[in-house]
């Protein structure tokens, strides 16, 4: 019992895990690339009231232990799936709503197939299967083009971050979006940040979708330059119990741009499911 609670709080400690409010049905959230916990400091709050509310940073992101980062073990999606079994199995928990942004949304997908009786519901924002193009399916980068963003990882961090930052938040109009989430690329290790790039750009969990038996809501922003609306419609057709909601939001992180419009979309999907 004593081994078992000291992994558990070495796994607590490990993703930097922090839980708020009061409620006994759980809402775990798990950001995307680049990111850590942080991004849903607007989203978060509005359910602890009713919900209890469990954050992380996946290892090697935040303020996650660094030193258990294993290039080995996050080589892949199923690394960083791994993460999130173990956090649930460290607080006990079961029957949650997982909330995932980006390539957060195939890792809970992934969790969902191997462990579909931990998950009441899944809540993707911005999904995609797959990135790269190919006949008979627009993931919306050709290879070429992603080989080139690895690259630049590895030449010129900062350049990355400059380029990436307004293709991913889009909204020009309110620039400082892309400079508040350059300045939160900058601040990854940028060794480790190619290896999550590779993992989430290179990945391909299109045949995974089908055998998502969970509940899913499907959240999709206009103008996503990462992740557009055809491939937001392609994993709606391939999860068979899946909603899908077109947002009056643009760009890939409609959850720090939009904050207002996630929240109601959450709570109307929370309140029927």
């Amino acid at each position: 019992m004593t081994a078992t609670k000291n992994l558990a709080a070495q796994v607590i400690k490990r993703n930097n895990v922090n839980i708020a409010g009061q409620g006994q049905k759980v809402l775990v959230f798990a950001h995307g690339f680049g990111c850590d916990q942080y991004v849903w400091d607007q989203i978060a709050p509005a359910f602890e009231e009713k919900y209890r509310v469990v954050l992380f940073d996946y290892v090697g992101s935040g303020k996650s232990d660094k030193t258990a980062y294993n290039r080995e073990r996050y080589r892949t999606l199923h690394g960083y799936k791994k993460d999130l079994l173990e956090l649930c199995d460290a607080l006990s928990l079961e029957n949650i709503v997982f909330i995932g942004h980006s390539v957060s949304s195939m890792i809970g997908a992934l969790a969902a197939v191997e462990r579909p009786e931990l998950m009441k519901n899944l809540i993707m924002i911005g999904p995609s299967p797959y990135f790269l193009s190919e006949p008979g399916y627009q993931g919306g980068f050709e290879k070429e083009d992603l080989e080139g963003m690895l690259r630049m990882i590895e030449g010129d961090y900062n350049e990355f971050a400059r380029f990436l930052s307004p293709l991913v938040m889009q909204n020009a109009s309110r620039p400082h979006l892309a400079a508040e989430f350059e300045q939160l690329l900058c601040s990854n290790d940028a060794e480790v940040l190619r290896d999550f790039a590779e993992a989430t750009f290179l990945s391909d969990v299109r045949a995974e979708l089908e055998k998502v038996a969970v509940p899913t809501l499907i959240l999709q922003s206009q103008n996503d330059a990462v992740a557009s609306e055809a491939v937001g419609e392609y994993v709606h057709s391939r999860i068979k119990n899946s909603e899908y909601r077109l947002l009056d939001a643009e760009g890939h992180s409609p959850h720090v741009s939009d904050a207002d419009e996630i929240i109601k979309k959450i709570w109307a999907y929370l309140s029927v499911s």
